[in-house]
């Protein structure tokens, strides 16, 4: 099945995001611990993430040209997250450091049995931006423009903005917040955690929510993550189901994994792609990024990316 839309020529980016960046602290346990129990940790470490700024990194990966909106604080955390996007080529003309914040920071215990992980996090207040100062000036020279709805009124603005100058607006959302609903009607490509569609509109069946939000917002694509079971996406009023795909040598940490299916996915439709193999191709960046730990730590780059869908 063909994507429902056409992608602008001729931009300055392929993708442009706007919300989240973080710095992870990831903690490796033998097993998930019980409640009141105590358990040594395996072993510790610190690396870059949050989802908006590991799509613009895995993207840069696959040769997509890429830049970064966002706000870090004036710490160290901030100064190695911004540090890592310049190291991978993420434009970052617009991403700052607000004097007196603190980054966002999440804590990620990671159960070395499985390689699922439990994501403790902070945001600053400082880092949120207002409808008014969102930055409009690059939204326009994008392709695609990809976000999370923390600041929903600031990020639908900058959606209309997007869309004045001919881009398709893509979401990832896990999350109810504050004027998220004024945020989706804009949206063409709507990728949610499994859950959150029961959250937006009370449906437990995943079709039927589905179904729901493509009728009351309008979205053309629609669709959610589900982990290793793949991906379940609307289109056309069809369903296109995905599996999941092996880890190669095992999964270490799926830290990460829903942003490096939106990876996939929109390197798929830049690439021409039908809506099918997109999403074939989203479930393999996933399996990739969980070789290792951390959230980019395994983004593939091209060559990967090919030799792992020849082998599915």
């Amino acid at each position: 099945m063909k994507f429902p839309f056409k992608l602008a020529g001729n931009k300055r980016f392929d993708v442009v995001g706007f919300g989240t960046n973080a710095v992870d602290y990831l903690i490796r346990v033998p097993e998930y611990p019980s409640p009141y129990s105590k358990i040594e940790l395996a072993d510790y470490t610190l690396l870059a993430g949050g989802e908006i700024a590991s799509t613009t990194v895995g993207l840069r990966r696959l040769g997509m040209k890429t830049a970064y909106i966002g706000r870090f604080g004036d710490d160290k955390e901030g100064d190695f997250g911004l540090r890592t996007l310049r190291d991978e080529g993420v434009n970052v003309e617009f991403a700052e450091q607000i004097a007196g914040a603190q980054t966002q920071i999440a804590f990620i215990v990671v159960d070395v049995s499985n390689g699922e992980r439990t994501v403790i996090w902070k945001r600053d207040e400082k880092l949120a931006y207002a409808p008014e100062n969102a930055p409009l000036e690059f939204v326009g020279e994008t392709k695609i423009f990809h976000a999370t709805p923390h600041d929903a009124l600031a990020c639908a603005r900058m959606a209309i903005a997007a869309k004045a100058g001919g881009a398709l607006v893509s979401i990832d959302i896990d999350n109810l917040f504050d004027g998220v609903l004024e945020m989706i009607p804009l949206v063409d490509i709507f990728l949610a955690s499994a859950e959150f569609p029961e959250k937006l509109v009370g449906l437990k069946n995943k079709k039927d929510a589905l179904r729901e939000i493509k009728s009351r917002f309008g979205c053309p694509i629609v669709g959610m993550t589900l982990g290793a079971e793949g991906s379940l996406i609307l289109c056309e009023n069809e369903f296109i189901e995905t599996r999941g795909l092996a880890v190669p040598n095992g999964c270490r940490d799926t830290t990460g994994a829903g942003d490096a299916f939106r990876v996939g996915f929109l390197y798929g439709l830049l690439k021409g792609e039908s809506v099918e193999e997109a999403a074939r191709t989203a479930n393999a960046v996933a399996a990739l990024k969980c070789r290792e730990l951390g959230a980019r730590t395994a983004l593939p780059d091209e060559k990967e990316l090919r030799e792992m869908l020849e082998l599915f």
